[in-house]
């Protein structure tokens, strides 16, 4: 309970007041004073205790002071001081009724705007109310805050590196540990798609080769012989034929062909030559021996060995291997910008050495064996190693060979797919796998992390925003319609000529506020309508008066606390005719047994004696 007024200094009116202890308030006090003597300002030190606002004392500094306000109420037991601009201590249990609960509720002389149904809104929810309104504004507010912070978050991860995804997309991206290798692919993809001509000309791999040398036939003609040819008589036979001089050979290969026509009708064979008989010759046999058919042949086939390892290993097949290495190569460089492919990695030089030496170890040994058809020969161990290198060598160009043939599948495909590949498509795509990777790079990652943590914290903002509504619509269902009763009661008590209704809760950009119309002979009027009946037009003063106090005896008909409030009415009757005087002692009689303690402030003398009595 308020218990007296211990100081008024530097306010209004007062200049330096101290009443003494006699004049204290009691628990229905009445405070009388003519127009201009300070009850207003009463009222004004009482709002602002009430709600902490210095500026309704500040701005009522004494004229002249050369000091600010100070102000001591002994309040329960202990006193409430302002001084220097502040309360020591607020008193919520205090609520007012006076021309600044009107301008604040109601209306501004003949206007309703919208800070008045705003205001009105928190009157009609009460305390609770209030407090479930706070609740769900500070969640609003915070959800504001979060999309502050989101927007900020958001804008820490570039949008290039983004690519074509949202914000919140790119951070909700999983890591793919194949990432690169799609990329890749994605890349490849898409330069096919972009030179999808060229790739469809480009010829597949075709196979690399080196020729081997028959070791097995080699050997087998290095080793052949004539066993009814003496070496030594075929030595004999040579020297001979040496010294006959040139085509002394063929001259004598000739005449054997001939003994058989010359000796015809002769007992023995002769000469074709002297006529003479061959029994004798120790030679001829030789000669038989020598221009036999297996001779030839087997000279035949020794030239016919190295004539076959010349044409196989020399001439223009080495340049015709370069030519393919060099092509394969050519072919890699522009196929491994579209698939896999093999590094073409082979050393020709060293290949053409290794190769060159092989072949002349063998033709070598092979000129050997033709100068002397029927000594038997054998590879000797150089030119086996030199045919193991070059075997090496031809291995290497195998394997890199079919290599290069398995990717034709693989070229195959991506010649398919460039022809029917769309650009845009694989341009978004290789966008797409580029953006999630670049989603866990080590400097972007901790901004999605951050990122993702304040949308699941605003995800719980808004549950508890959705939650904290619910429970004010509820409110709001409860307390609304008992509001619009309550008042209509009080208007009809105090016999005013109109009701309110439709009074309901509206939300807005700018808060949530009350809507209701007045209600006169049956008709709706809209209180905010600018042009016909409104609230302006229609409502004396006297009945704007009366809706207020309607309005502030009903919020306290809602008020669960309302036993330990302190009510305090500033001059209600203003503007009422005898009867609304009346109804309103009445109604702050029966409102003075239900609450801690009232005030009432008034000029009218016969209005306070009535209460009195």
């Amino acid at each position: 309970m308020i218990e007296r007024f211990s100081l008024l200094r530097n306010i209004g009116q007062f200049d330096s007041v101290s009443p003494p202890a006699a004049v204290a308030f009691t628990p229905f006090s009445f405070i009388y004073a003519e127009n201009g003597r300070g009850k207003t300002t009463i009222a004004a030190i009482l709002r602002s205790l009430s709600n902490g606002e210095s500026g309704l004392i500040t701005e009522r500094q004494r004229l002249g002071s050369q000091h600010s306000p100070h102000i001591v109420i002994d309040y329960n037991g202990q006193q409430r001081v302002f001084q220097n601009g502040s309360w020591s201590n607020s008193s919520q249990e205090i609520v007012i009724f006076d021309d600044n609960f009107v301008a604040e509720n109601v209306c501004s002389g003949i206007e309703v705007n919208t800070g008045h149904r705003q205001r009105l809104h928190e009157l009609i929810l009460g305390a609770q109310g209030v407090a479930l309104n706070a609740t769900l504004q500070s969640h609003i507010s915070r959800i504001e805050q979060h999309n502050l912070d989101l927007k900020a978050k958001g804008e820490a991860i570039p949008a290039t590196v983004r690519g074509p995804y949202s914000v919140l997309a790119f951070c909700k991206l999983n890591a793919d540990p194949d990432i690169d290798t799609k990329i890749l692919e994605a890349e490849r993809r898409l330069a096919a798609a972009k030179s999808a001509d060229t790739v469809r000309q480009r010829p597949l791999f075709t196979q690399i080769e080196l020729p081997d040398f028959d070791i097995d036939t080699i050997a087998n003609v290095l080793s052949q012989a004539l066993p009814e040819l003496e070496a030594d008589a075929a030595a004999r036979v040579r020297s001979h034929l040496n010294k006959l001089g040139k085509d002394g050979e063929t001259w004598v290969a000739d005449g054997m062909s001939r003994i058989g026509a010359a000796s015809e009708g002769q007992s023995d064979e002769i000469c074709p030559f002297c006529a003479q008989g061959l029994n004798t010759s120790t030679l001829i046999e030789h000669y038989r021996a020598y221009f036999s058919d297996a001779y030839g042949a087997l000279k035949s086939t020794i030239r016919q060995t190295g004539i076959g390892v010349r044409d196989t290993h020399g001439g223009d097949i080495p340049a015709a291997f370069e030519r393919a290495v060099r092509t394969a190569s050519q072919n890699q460089e522009f196929w491994k910008n579209f698939t896999d492919v093999p590094e073409v990695s082979i050393d020709t030089a060293a290949i053409s050495r290794d190769w060159a030496s092989a072949r002349e170890a063998v033709l070598e040994k092979l000129r050997a064996k033709a100068a002397a058809p029927l000594e038997r020969m054998a590879l000797g161990q150089p030119a086996l190693d030199a045919i193991a290198r070059y075997r090496e060598r031809r291995d290497e160009v195998a394997a890199l060979s079919n290599s290069l043939l398995e990717c034709n599948a693989a070229i195959s495909l991506v010649k398919e797919q460039s022809a029917a590949d769309d650009l845009p498509s694989l341009t978004d795509d290789l966008s797409k796998l580029k953006a999630q990777k670049n989603r866990f790079d080590p400097i972007i990652e901790p901004h999605c992390t951050a990122y993702t943590d304040e949308v699941e914290s605003k995800k719980a903002t808004e549950a508890l925003r959705d939650q904290s509504r619910s429970n004010l619509d509820q409110y709001r269902q409860q307390i609304f319609p008992a509001y619009e009763a309550s008042i209509n009661d009080f208007l009809r008590r105090f016999n005013a000529g109109f009701r309110i209704g439709q009074v309901a809760s509206i939300n807005t950009r700018a808060g949530s506020s009350a809507s209701y119309c007045v209600i006169i002979n049956q008709h709706n009027v809209n209180i905010t309508s600018e042009n016909g009946p409104s609230f302006k037009n229609t409502l004396s003063a006297g009945d704007r008066n009366t809706l207020a106090l309607a309005f502030f005896f009903a919020s306290l008909e809602q008020d669960q606390n309302l036993s330990q409030k302190i009510v305090v009415i500033d001059d209600p009757m203003t503007s009422l005719d005898e009867h609304r005087s009346l109804t309103t002692i009445q109604e702050m009689r029966r409102l003075f047994s239900r609450v801690s303690q009232m005030i009432v402030l008034s000029h009218s003398k016969p209005f306070l004696c009535n209460l009195w009595e």
